[in-house]
Formats: C-alpha cells, sequence, structure tokens
C-alpha cells in the first residue's frame, strides 16, 4: 500500500534500526519503545492485521514466529519475553499494517493496560 508506514520501511523508504531481514519480512528496533528490548517483526508484504490471515499468508506468518524467536535470542531474551499484536481500533493497533512487538528485558506485568 503506497500510504502504509510499514511497507515504506519495508520498502527502505524510511529509515529504520533493522535487527534482522530476509525476502519475507523485516525486525525493526520500535521507535518508542516500552521495554529495554522493544522490536516490531513485518511481513514485507502488505497484510493488514491478524484478522487477515489465510492460507494465502499463513506461511509467512509462521515463518515470522521463527524469526521472532531467532530475534529474541540474539537479544539474550533468555529469561522471557512478550509477543503481541493489536487488532482494530479497540485492540489500540495504530498502523494497519500486520506487526509483532517483541518486548522484553525487564519483568512484565498482567494484566498489560
Amino acid at each position: 500500500m503506497a500510504d502504509c508506514i510499514f511497507c515504506k520501511i519495508a520498502a527502505g523508504e524510511i529509515p529504520s534500526t533493522k535487527v534482522y531481514e530476509d525476502d519475507l519480512c523485516l525486525a525493526f528496533r520500535d521507535l518508542n519503545p516500552q521495554a529495554p528490548t522493544h522490536i516490531l517483526v513485518i511481513p514485507k508484504d502488505h497484510i493488514q492485521s491478524v484478522d487477515e490471515i489465510d492460507a494465502s499468508n499463513e506461511a509467512v506468518v509462521g515463518h515470522i514466529f521463527s524469526v521472532i524467536a531467532k530475534v529474541a535470542k540474539d537479544e539474550g531474551l533468555d529469561k522471557g519475553y512478550r509477543v503481541v499484536s493489536n487488532i482494530g481500533e479497540q485492540g489500540q493497533q495504530t498502523v494497519p499494517h500486520l506487526h509483532f512487538h517483541i518486548i522484553g528485558g525487564r519483568d512484565m506485568t498482567w494484566p498489560p493496560g
């Protein structure tokens, strides 16, 4: 999508602090971190949210979860971390492009807020 900020980041049109990249996805540091480690992992192809995961894109989503595990290990999150995806307005999704937050490096609280 031409007006999607994450599509522009994936295309290299907007700079990011990359921690991982391959043909299918990109992981980069969040500009407003909520923990010592806060990384976003996005598919390079536009998928609006978890609500749009289906048979045509489930393989890339599975791949993203293997990337999440690799990035978390590379970041030293051996004591644990949280993976979050916000969906829709009430879920506080602020960018309409599927993305997963890797949040770690501190004790998490519950409920998250």
